[in-house]
């Protein structure tokens, strides 16, 4: 089994598992045709998460990226940006 893609950061302030890097132990990129966002992605008042950012993709349901094969991000590492939690790393066939 290939390695999981790392969350090399996360610049999302308002989600609740970013904690200066996303601490969830794996997050799922979803969104709708033609954008990718984090599926993960919750605004509450409160931090949770494992403690470190050291997150991974657990798995990516933009069939149409290039990087997803079989609903498995194929890139080393992907960046997370925006307030509407963005797959930076994103890209159509």
């Amino acid at each position: 089994m290939a390695a999981l893609a790392t969350v090399k950061s996360c610049s999302t302030t308002a989600c609740s598992y970013n904690s200066d890097g996303c601490t969830a132990y794996a997050i799922t990129v979803g969104g709708a045709q033609g954008a990718a966002s984090c599926g993960t992605f919750v605004a509450l008042d409160a931090r949770g998460g494992q403690g470190t950012a050291d997150s991974h993709v657990g798995a990516c349901q933009r069939l149409e990226c290039t990087h997803n094969d079989n609903l498995m991000c194929t890139a080393d590492a992907i960046t997370v940006g925006g307030e509407a939690a963005n797959c930076e790393l994103y890209q159509a066939r």
